[in-house]
């Protein structure tokens, strides 16, 4: 049998070769000598690439920041190339291209290699011509504009503006120019009613919310990601129904709950996302905490500082790669390193904008958030005070408010774990929280579950005990929640450290409210604040929010600030409505 050998084969090739390829040619004159000894580097590419035709380009291709630096300093040129010539592509692999080019005009024309994730692509911008009269009933804001427009100009994109700056309205008004026949929005549980709303704010067309295992067809679709794995199978590498049903965009709501790569709903967005090409990423956290967390996002939306995983740690992770005792070759990530590089490399295929650099928005940002409470408990209490009152409405108002205390409690209760996904989500942007309750329990369940980052203001306190838990909040860089009782902590102290309200349930009186709300929103106060008030949509609860907004907002009007609490009116006004449902 004969041998085959590799350099003898790629010899003989070189010696007949008549190809286009420069580099091959090049060697070919090289190996004429008799003192020219092949490399395995160049065997290998004069085997595997003999047969390609070279493209010719003849045109500056843009560089990267990171290539830019990179060629100033081997080259110790004066100034890091903008650009290189590109006189042919001789060879495309994966990640690379080979290339017969330049950098500065000074040189010859030569072979060298270029990772495509260091060429900036040139941007096919798209024509955008944006009639907003359709949306002129709730028009969007000055500042999110640019953001539905960036959004429309790119398949694949990231929205990471700060909260409070309208991401999903953005993205809602987005969706709908864009007119595709289905929009599934993946989102937490706790959002999807709140997409629902803002959805049929803009448009008549049908909204589904997907719940269990039933699918449902709609123009948009809502569904969460806990329950992503009923609709998609790995087995096959089939996906049943989430594009079976005509998808053509996907919208990611807190994309962040995506970043372990590991974790099933990643790998079920990123098949899905991967298969149509059509995905926007929303989230107020893009990075959290590491850039590692930032690397599937970026993935995700086709950025070329995520082609190479090992590259991006590197460089940006401070990864370094050590042996475990069970001789393991194991990668710690977990650092961060060249942020401003990763923030320039990135700027193609993401938008961001703080509170603090948007100069339409209100210092104040008051933002409902919609959620569904499923509770026999509550069922059962609710029950029995409305047939109560059937039979004594005319007994006084203080007794119909005593008898819905225990409806309030179950209500404030059972709001605690959506409250805490606030809080998580406002701490992944580096921010400090209050968080007002009516009632002890819910207030000793939140500082019991933020042990070592939170303090606590109630009325049993002392004058001294209450001041030491307002110093530490505003002076403590680790306590980022503020929780208090709405009565006693919602008037009388400063708590600027704040960025961020939440009221976990709700009085009978809007001054309680809005009193509590400017605890952060103060003199001393550089930054706008963002007050959160969760509602569950299908109780007791939504009625009360309502009248509290019309009573606040005619307050307002008239007197310029609430002065007065209506707590007889709105109870009065709660009965009558509680009677018409």
């Amino acid at each position: 049998m004969e041998i085959r050998i590799p350099e003898k084969e790629a010899l003989d090739i070189l010696s007949t070769y008549s190809g286009a390829n420069n580099y091959v040619l090049e060697l070919k004159e090289k190996t004429k000598s008799k003192y020219y000894k092949l490399s395995r580097t160049q065997v290998d590419y004069v085997l595997s690439h003999k047969n390609i035709v070279p493209k010719v380009a003849r045109k500056f291709v843009e560089i990267d920041p990171y290539l830019s630096e990179q060629l100033q300093e081997n080259r110790l040129l004066p100034t890091p190339p903008k650009k290189i010539w590109v006189e042919k592509i001789l060879v495309e692999s994966e990640k690379a291209y080979h290339i017969w080019g330049k950098v500065i005009d000074a040189d010859n024309l030569h072979a060298f290699w270029v990772p495509k994730s260091q060429i900036v692509p040139k941007q096919k911008q798209k024509d955008l011509k944006i009639d907003y009269s359709p949306f002129s009933h709730r028009p969007p804001m000055e500042h999110q504009i640019p953001a539905i427009e960036s959004l429309l100009k790119n398949d694949m994109y990231i929205l990471a503006d700060d909260m409070g700056l309208g991401k999903t309205t953005s993205a809602v008004i987005a969706s709908i120019i864009e007119n595709n026949k289905r929009t599934l929005v993946v989102c937490p549980a706790s959002l999807k009613i709140n997409w629902k709303r803002e959805i049929e704010n803009y448009t008549d067309e049908e909204v589904v919310i997907i719940e269990g295992k039933k699918w449902k067809e709609g123009r948009f679709i809502i569904i969460n990601y806990d329950i992503l794995k009923n609709f998609h199978s790995f087995k096959d590498g089939s996906i049943r129904t989430l594009l079976d049903s005509g998808i053509e965009r996907i919208i990611i709501d807190e994309a962040h709950y995506i970043s372990n790569p590991k974790a099933q709903r990643t790998k079920i967005i990123n098949q899905i996302s991967n298969k149509l090409g059509k995905v926007w990423l929303l989230t107020g956290t893009p990075m959290t905490s590491r850039p590692i967390n930032y690397y599937n996002l970026l993935k995700l939306v086709n950025s070329r500082v995520a082609s190479n995983w090992i590259t991006y740690v590197s460089r940006y992770c401070e990864g370094r790669q050590f042996r475990a005792p069970n001789g393991m070759k194991i990668w710690n990530v977990n650092g961060a390193s060249n942020l401003e590089e990763l923030r320039d490399r990135t700027q193609d295929k993401i938008i961001r904008r703080l509170k603090e650099d948007v100069l339409d928005l209100p210092d104040k940002i008051i933002t409902p958030v919609y959620l569904e409470l499923i509770s026999s408990e509550y069922e059962k209490e609710m029950g029995e005070y409305l047939s109560w009152s059937d039979e004594n409405q005319n007994e006084s108002i203080t007794i119909h408010l005593a008898k819905l205390t225990k409806v309030r409690q179950i209500i404030a209760s059972d709001k605690i774990v959506h409250t805490r996904q606030l809080i998580n989500d406002i701490l992944e942007q580096d921010k400090k929280v209050i968080v007002f309750t009516n009632f002890t329990a819910p207030l000793m369940e939140l500082h019991s579950h933020y042990p070592k980052n939170s303090v606590i203001l109630n009325g049993q306190m002392s004058k001294e005990d209450r001041q030491k838990s307002v110093d530490e909040f505003q002076n403590n860089p680790k306590v980022k929640i503020f929780i208090s009782n709405l009565k006693a902590g919602g008037v009388g102290i400063t708590l600027t450290s704040a960025e961020a309200v939440i009221m976990n349930d709700l009085s009978f009186v809007p001054s309680d409210h809005s009193q509590a709300e400017d605890r952060a929103f103060r003199i001393g106060q550089k930054k706008n604040v963002s007050c959160f008030y969760p509602t569950f949509d299908n109780t007791i609860e939504r009625v009360i929010y309502n009248i509290l907004q019309k009573k606040k907002n005619v307050i307002d009007t008239v007197m310029g600030d609430i002065s007065i609490e209506p707590e007889l009116d709105i109870m009065q006004e709660l009965f009558n409505e509680l009677h018409n449902i």
